[in-house]
């Protein structure tokens, strides 16, 4: 990381993939909660690829299910232009251009995360289209992954597994870790998925950052 955060801040680290739809809703709560804060807190999104983590990618119409779920039970409107025909094969590429933000500095890391995410769900693209990151990286005047740079992907990946994340996203403050706090997922007796924001969890995971 080239930037130096002010030594009374805080970082937050999350494993996460970026066609995980838990992500797109409970990151996009902890951001804002944090930016109502007056310490400052530094978010890093890291590369947490299920399609390395299961060996294949998320399916597009598991993921509608979840999406359904999601917006009918939390009222949230987080996923309106989701495209089923743009749903990327892989999103390796998106995540190194995530991780070569964040080696520029913490502000363009974040942004690019969040920008491959609401493009995803949002806008209905596709961000494993070149074309796409091709944009995308310009708006920040970053390169484009070339394939094959996984390097900085694998070095999340490594370092995910040896801290023991769960899923996606799982969140690290400090020594304390939550698996996505804002949220409270289950399942009924019938194996649908079941959803609530989970103002409990989410106080206690600020409770660590000192907001």
């Amino acid at each position: 990381m080239s930037d130096n955060p002010d030594a009374d801040g805080a970082t937050v680290e999350v494993y996460a993939d970026i066609t995980c739809p838990f992500t797109h809703v409970g990151l996009k709560r902890v951001i804002e909660r944090i930016a109502e804060m007056e310490r400052p807190v530094d978010v890093y999104v890291r590369a947490w690829p299920l399609e390395w983590v299961n060996e294949t990618g998320l399916e597009v119409t598991a993921v509608e299910g979840k999406v359904k779920a999601l917006t009918e039970q939390l009222g949230v409107d987080d996923f309106f232009g989701l495209d089923h025909d743009q749903w990327p094969t892989s999103t390796i590429p998106a995540l190194a251009l995530v991780a070569a933000g964040y080696a520029r500095d913490m502000a363009t890391g974040l942004a690019v995360s969040i920008e491959l995410r609401t493009a995803l769900f949002e806008q209905g693209q596709n961000v494993g289209d070149r074309d796409v990151l091709a944009e995308l990286a310009g708006n920040h005047d970053l390169p484009v992954p070339e394939p094959g740079d996984t390097a900085a992907v694998q070095a999340d990946y490594d370092e995910g597994r040896s801290r023991g994340v769960s899923g996606s996203p799982h969140f690290f403050v400090g020594q304390a870790d939550f698996f996505c706090p804002a949220l409270d997922l289950g399942h009924d007796a019938d194996g649908n998925l079941t959803a609530r924001f989970d103002t409990e969890g989410l106080a206690a995971f600020f409770a660590n950052i000192g907001g």
